[in-house]
């Protein structure tokens, strides 16, 4: 009634050792330079980046999830509370640039997210032509008790690191964002 098992001697990877999303042995990265020690630590490094950026991305899925919203929702409501946090009028053009979506959509995001009780529309306090847009209270704090705690422990991870370490984590993050850059045919 049970199958039974047959070593693949095509996988031969501990049991224990998960799935590894970056190779030793890459011909496009310059190892010349690198023992094996150093070859393994990168290795570790890239898996524990790849390791975060899943965990945020199910952080990301959890808060949609919770507050109902879409990630050009979500987009448009932490800039919003961003520009009220520092006294500054948004206005549904400000939402378009910062999603990234046409005055079109701009208009339906709006529309969706004040029949949800996200935001509210009020009038600018210098042009009565124009509307601006507000978070509610509501979604203010709910925020605040999801996204803003979240935050709150990334700051307190870097808090706890040494200065030195934190130097290093920021050139490093920065030569990552260098890196990532689109080039060549992606350019």
């Amino acid at each position: 009634m049970y199958a039974e098992t047959v070593p693949d001697p095509k996988r031969d990877v501990p049991e224990d050792a998960g799935m590894r999303y970056f190779s030793r042995d890459s011909d496009l990265a310059d190892r010349s330079h690198l023992t094996e020690a150093d070859v393994d630590q990168c290795v570790r490094v890239m898996e524990a980046l790849r390791g975060w950026q899943e965990a945020a991305r199910t952080l990301s899925e959890a808060s949609k999830r919770y507050m109902k919203l879409n990630e050009s929702d979500m987009r448009a409501i932490r800039m919003i509370i961003r520009a009220q946090q520092q006294g500054q009028v948004v206005t549904p053009k400000d939402i378009a640039r910062e999603v990234g979506i046409s005055s079109a959509s701009t208009t339906k995001l709006v529309d969706r997210l004040v029949a949800g009780g996200h935001l509210v529309r009020t009038q600018h306090p210098s042009d009565r032509r124009t509307v601006c847009i507000e978070v509610t209270e509501s979604t203010r704090i709910s925020a605040h008790e999801t996204i803003g705690r979240q935050h709150a422990r990334r700051f307190a991870a870097a808090a706890a690191m040494s200065p030195e370490d934190r130097d290093a984590v920021i050139r490093f993050l920065t030569a990552l964002s260098e890196a990532d850059e689109p080039q060549g045919e992606l350019a």
